[in-house]
């Protein structure tokens, strides 16, 4: 039923605006108060929220910024499969760095600069660093499905992807990260030549002549 079916996609952005907003005042008490001392009942309470509330969204205080590292992760993913068709792999890779990471936007240095934040917390946290690792390999496997529609093949086929397309997604994906953790890493800004999509772009160019296509 129609009515049946936008109730639903009105509930699930509901669902993923309190998400995202409780997210932001994970991150925000973190970095005030710091991520020992914020408790979860701190961030539902800061947040507007039960603390059942919170815990119907997330099972700890850290895994309440994974929509933050989640979305950064995504957005590049999915860049690569908005990219102009007549590109070719690297540079489809190379075009969705630009558009993700790039400083241009106002919404997008400030999403960046919460996720530098963050993974310094993360260096002394093996909970946050759990967190990252798994927005990262969710990204992963929204690039692989990505690539699949760029190369041919793609589609709800039940076949499992060439090996050779797995690992040109996990290496795209890591060199990405890469990029990102040695720019969160600096007190550079998000633009320029230390920013994380210049860095990125030199971690794809550095692995040369990868085959990213299964030939």
């Amino acid at each position: 039923m129609p009515g049946s079916s936008t109730t639903e996609t009105l509930t699930e952005r509901r669902k993923a605006a309190t998400r995202l907003d409780i997210a932001r005042t994970a991150a925000a008490l973190f970095a005030e108060d710091g991520l020992r001392a914020t408790r979860a009942e701190d961030i539902a309470r800061a947040a507007g929220v039960a603390p059942r509330t919170f815990y119907r969204y997330f099972a700890t205080k850290e895994e309440a910024v994974a929509p933050l590292f989640a979305a950064g992760a995504q957005q590049w993913a999915e860049a690569v499969r908005d990219a102009p068709a007549a590109l070719s792999v690297p540079e489809a890779l190379r075009h969705a760095v630009a558009r993700s990471l790039t400083a241009d936007d106002a919404a997008n240095v400030e999403s960046l600069e919460w996720v530098r934040s963050l993974l310094r917390m993360a260096a002394e946290s093996p909970a946050l660093q759990a967190v990252w690792g798994t927005a990262c390999h969710a990204s992963e496997a929204t690039l692989l499905a990505a690539l699949e529609e760029r190369v041919g093949g793609g589609g709800d086929t039940g076949v499992p992807p060439p090996l050779a397309l797995r690992l040109a997604a996990g290496v795209a994906c890591t060199a990405i990260r890469v990029g990102v953790e040695t720019w969160a890493a600096s007190d550079a800004p998000a633009g320029g030549e230390l920013g994380p999509a210049t860095l990125a772009a030199r971690c794809l160019a550095s692995l040369g002549d990868f085959p990213w296509a299964p030939a």
